[in-house]
C-alpha cells in the first residue's frame, strides 16, 4: 500500500478546522501537528484574513523588483564600468552612490548581474588565503609602517625593461612611490626614499623582504640602505624568509598594479611611465578601497608629523647601558683582545654591547644585531693565516 500524500495547504485547513470545531487547546493541536504555537496562530490569522487562500504559500518575489531601475541607471552604472573595467561591483557601486547621492542605486548583487549579462566579468577562481601575520597588527595609524619593494620586470611591446619599485603606507594604503628603477641598488633607493621623506615625512617604520638592497645575512640583515634609514631615524623591518604574507597588503597592491598597468603592457616605457602616474592618481584619489569602507587611500591618509632635516645622524647610546665599540674597517669591532666579525655595513659605525637577561645583547640602535654568546649571531674572525692554509 503506498503512503498517503497530504499537501502543506491541506494540513493547514485541518490544524484551522479543528481549531474551530473542537475542544483542543491551541497546545495540543500545535503538538499534534508538530509545529509551534507561534505559528498555529499565524495561520489562524491567515485564515481570518483571507479564508482558504490565506492558508497558501505567499510570493517570495521582491517587493520592489529590480525592473524599476530606470535604463538611465543602468546606463551610468555600465559607463562607469567601461571607464574603470578592472573594477568590480563593491566599488561601481561606492562610486555610483558618491556621484549620484540622491538617486536610489541598485544593489552590488544587481550591479554584478548587470556586468554579467553584457557580459562585463568573468569569474575569478577563488584561492585559499592565508591569514595576516603578527608583524601587520602594528599598523595602527597611517605612517606606521611605510612597505616597499620591487613589483618585478616585465617588457613593453618594444622590448624596453619596466621594473618599478614601490612604496605605500601601510594603514591608509595610500601610494607614496610608483617608479621605474634602472638598477636594483642602495643608492637609487635611498634616492627615492629621499624624496619620498622630505615630501611626506618620516614613517616610524619600513618593511621590505629580505633582498638586496633591503637586506643581508649579516648581523642584524642590514644592509648600506637599512643604515641609512636607521640615521635617518626611520627603524627598518623585515619579513620572514619565505612569508611574503606578512607583507600582503603591498603584494595584493602590486597584483592591482599588474593587472591595471601590464596585462598587457604599453608599447614604449615612455608610455608605460605615463600609465603608471595615471593609476597612482586614480588609485589614491579615485578607487574605492574595500579595506578602508569604500573610502579612496586620499581620504585615509595624512602627512607624518615627523619632519625630516635631511640629515644623517648616528644612534645616540647611554653609556651606562653598556660598553660601546667602533666597527673597524674591515666589519669588526675588537673585545677584549678577539675580534669579531660585524658586516662592512656599519664600518665607522659605534654598536652598544647590553646585559640581556641570560648573555650580552649587541644592539645597532635600535636593531639587535645578536647575542655575543650565540654562534648564530657575532662570530669570531678568523685570521688571514687559517684562510691562506684553507685556500
Amino acid at each position: 500500500m503506498a503512503w498517503e500524500l497530504k499537501k502543506v495547504e491541506d494540513q493547514r485547513k485541518q490544524l484551522v478546522d479543528q481549531y474551530f470545531e473542537s475542544d483542543f487547546s491551541m497546545t495540543e493541536l500545535c503538538t499534534k501537528f508538530g509545529i509551534s504555537r507561534k505559528t498555529g496562530y499565524k495561520w489562524i490569522h491567515r485564515f481570518n484574513d483571507g479564508g482558504v487562500e490565506g492558508l497558501k504559500d505567499l510570493s517570495r518575489a521582491p517587493k520592489n523588483p529590480q525592473s524599476t531601475y530606470s535604463k538611465d541607471v543602468i546606463q551610468k552604472i555600465l559607463d562607469l564600468k567601461i571607464q574603470h573595467p578592472k573594477w568590480g561591483p563593491k566599488k561601481i557601486l561606492a562610486k555610483f552612490k558618491r556621484e549620484n547621492p540622491a538617486i536610489s542605486c541598485p544593489s552590488e548583487r544587481r550591479i554584478y548581474d548587470v556586468f554579467r549579462d553584457w557580459g562585463l566579468v568573468t569569474k575569478r577562481r577563488i584561492r585559499n588565503r592565508v591569514p595576516d601575520t603578527e608583524p601587520l597588527k602594528d599598523v595602527q595609524a597611517a605612517n606606521d609602517t611605510w612597505m616597499g619593494d620591487f613589483k618585478g620586470w616585465f617588457i613593453t611591446k618594444s622590448g624596453e625593461k619596466c621594473e618599478p619599485f614601490t612604496i605605500t603606507d601601510g594603514q591608509s594604503r595610500y601610494v607614496i612611490r610608483c617608479l621605474h628603477i634602472s638598477k636594483k641598488n642602495s643608492l637609487n633607493v635611498w634616492h627615492i626614499l629621499e624624496s619620498a621623506f622630505q615630501e611626506y615625512g618620516l614613517p616610524n617604520r619600513f618593511r621590505t623582504d629580505n633582498g638586496p638592497p633591503f637586506g643581508s645575512t649579516a648581523a642584524g640583515r642590514l644592509t648600506k640602505l637599512s643604515v641609512n634609514l636607521i640615521k635617518a631615524g626611520v627603524t627598518p623591518e623585515w619579513i620572514e624568509p619565505g612569508h611574503p604574507e606578512q607583507n600582503g597588503r603591498h603584494e595584493r597592491f602590486h597584483l592591482t598594479l599588474k593587472e591595471a598597468i601590464a596585462m598587457p603592457p604599453a608599447h614604449t616605457l615612455v608610455t608605460q611611465l605615463r600609465w603608471m602616474q595615471g593609476f597612482v592618481s586614480e588609485y589614491n584619489f579615485d578607487r574605492p578601497h574595500e579595506a578602508l569602507n569604500m573610502q579612496t587611500p586620499a581620504e585615509c591618509y595624512g602627512l607624518s608629523p615627523r619632519k625630516w632635516n635631511g640629515r644623517l645622524q648616528s644612534p645616540e647610546y647611554d653609556s651606562s647601558e653598556g660598553m660601546l665599540r667602533k666597527v673597524t674597517q674591515a666589519g669588526s669591532v675588537w673585545v677584549k683582545g678577539q675580534e669579531y666579525y660585524i658586516g662592512q655595513a656599519l664600518t665607522g659605525e659605534y654598536i652598544q654591547f647590553k646585559d640581556g637577561a641570560n648573555s650580552i645583547e649587541v644592539c645597532y640602535g635600535p636593531i639587535l644585531l645578536g647575542d655575543f654568546t650565540c654562534k648564530n649571531g657575532l662570530m669570531k674572525r678568523k685570521n688571514r693565516k687559517e684562510n691562506r692554509r684553507k685556500v
